[in-house]
């Protein structure tokens, strides 16, 4: 099944960053993370993003999470030249464990595209829980106090709640937080926001969530970036191989 199989229709999908570059000047390619190649890949080509939603796949240290926290982070610096409130505040400060890529990177911008968006990383939704419960238009949006419900439920009605404004959502392995059906109806709100006009980068190794209608799946690894319909990907031929035959690959713990 191709990308473009699961397109939905009728849709407008914004773009309001079009692309990525590695400004040279401010990296150095010889240290981490530009040694690893799908930021190697941003380092020497650059990268197209398509309107809509792109997903980046890949196995754990392949760069997934380094790319977003940067993308989140460059997306912040440039939404507060417009305006200035909570959201934006909180959408991308960089954590103590990030790389320092969002330095350097550098988004090409839609002109007078949407404005708004968010960073969601599951494990850091509680910190950021007074904020999503309490503050101005937010409250209207979100009932009740976060910390009153479950992880998943507070990360899905948080974005529920994003589904009018639209902007650019980066998400980093929400599937920590979901289960199965929950999974299955953060693509509803996904969808949503979509049509709403708002562009979606998400990082995941859920071929649930990597089944997002429409999305552009990247395969990151070794090679650096690449495009990838979602039968052919790793995570998916992985996950269906082990569902077939689980014994096959759980023999070494007997």
């Amino acid at each position: 099944m191709s990308s473009a199989a699961r397109s939905g229709t009728g849709r407008q999908p914004g773009a309001p960053v079009t692309g990525l570059t590695i400004d040279r000047g401010q990296s150095d390619p010889t240290r981490w993370p530009y040694t690893v190649p799908a930021v190697r890949h941003v380092y020497d080509s650059g990268l197209a993003l398509a309107p809509g939603a792109t997903v980046l796949i890949g196995a754990n240290g392949a760069g997934k999470s380094t790319l977003v926290e940067a993308i989140a982070a460059s997306w912040a610096r440039r939404i507060t030249a417009f305006r200035q409130d909570w959201l934006q505040r909180s959408i991308a400060e960089p954590a103590d464990e990030d790389s320092d890529l969002h330095r350097s990177l550098r988004l090409a911008c839609t002109r007078g595209g949407p404005t708004g968006g968010l960073f969601l990383r599951a494990e850091r939704l509680h910190a950021q829980a007074d904020q999503f419960s309490a503050r101005g238009r937010w409250s209207e949006r979100i009932d009740g106090p976060l910390l009153g419900r479950s992880h998943g439920e507070g990360f899905l009605q948080v974005l529920a709640g994003m589904v009018a404004e639209p902007g650019l959502y980066v998400l980093d392995e929400p599937e920590s937080a979901l289960s199965f059906d929950s999974s299955l109806m953060l693509l509803t709100i996904l969808q949503d926001m979509l049509a709403a006009g708002s562009q979606v980068v998400m990082a995941t190794h859920s071929p649930v969530l990597a089944a997002l209608p429409g999305a552009a799946l990247l395969q990151l690894d070794e090679r650096g970036i690449t495009p990838v319909d979602y039968d052919d990907c790793d995570l998916v031929t992985s996950w269906r191989a082990f569902l077939r035959r689980p014994d096959a690959f759980l023999r070494h713990l007997r």
